[in-house]
């Protein structure tokens, strides 16, 4: 009986360590737990951006990996850049801010409706390409410049991204800012 006892106990904590093992974030990968921390500081930092009236925080877009803010998008001023960043930075659990954000030039209907068009086609380039995670990638256009950001898987996303981006018809030049997560 003793033995079967033992068995017993050696068995589950043999089958809690492998379970626990499993449940850990590796250097690539998140936790569910780290996953909900960064999706709760991104929705606070853009809270945080949408409160502020000096920020336009719908041409802003937001990511975290692992409490690291990478800002992303097309500012009216350099006031507003230094403003986004001072913003997320005040949100509690970010650990960093990168802030990627360029000045916009003033834009004609015709142009803005073309950068529209732009970064559909090149959202959809990266959708039908099954070594980019599209919904890792942030795309922005402005006078045909687009600009990638956010956290990619590896090198190879990040390189098929930018190519991707730069095939599309009317793309003027790519800023790949993607960043690898490490």
């Amino acid at each position: 009986m003793f033995f079967n006892k033992q068995s017993l106990v050696v068995g589950l904590l043999a089958s809690m360590l492998t379970l626990a093992s499993a449940c850990a974030a590796t250097p690539e990968s998140r936790s569910t737990g780290q996953t909900v921390d960064d999706a709760g500081i991104s929705s606070k930092v853009k809270a945080a951006l949408i409160k502020d009236h000096d920020t336009k925080a719908n041409n802003i877009n937001v990511d975290v990996y692992q409490g690291k803010v990478k800002l992303a998008g097309f500012v009216g001023s350099a006031q507003e850049k230094a403003e986004a960043t001072r913003i997320a930075k005040t949100v509690a659990g970010v650990q960093d801010v990168s802030n990627n954000l360029e000045v916009r030039a003033e834009r004609t209907a015709g142009t803005a409706i073309d950068d529209g068009m732009i970064t559909a086609k090149v959202k959809a380039a990266l959708i039908g390409d099954s070594r980019t995670k599209a919904h890792q990638i942030d795309v922005n256009t402005n006078s045909g410049i687009v600009q990638l950001a956010g956290f990619v898987d590896d090198a190879t996303a990040k390189s098929v991204a930018g190519d991707l981006a730069k095939a599309v018809n009317g793309v003027r030049s790519v800023r790949n800012e993607l960043e690898v997560k490490k």
